[in-house]
């Protein structure tokens, strides 16, 4: 991820830490599903609710098998926010 200074990426790391009662250290750049112990099935949907109520978004079936890593999950809001300009 080319992005890891950007506020997105920080206001992320602190909202999967957050999510998961982690330390933000322990969010690293390529975080992905699986990773972290609390990254099961009921953590990720945890996650996805948090992320619906800090960005205002909504996310569909599809979009809940597609937001399985950091990565993935800053491409998507990064790509959002460029359509919202």
């Amino acid at each position: 991820m080319d992005s890891t200074n950007s506020s997105l990426y920080v206001d992320l790391c602190s909202l999967l830490a957050d999510a998961f009662q982690v330390t933000t250290d322990e969010i690293t750049p390529e975080l992905a599903f699986g990773d972290l112990p609390q990254w099961d099935s009921m953590g990720h949907m945890e996650l996805l609710l948090r992320l619906e109520e800090a960005y205002g978004i909504e996310i569909d079936a599809e979009s809940i098998a597609e937001l399985v890593s950091l990565p993935a999950i800053f491409e998507k809001l990064a790509k959002r926010d460029q359509t919202d300009e």
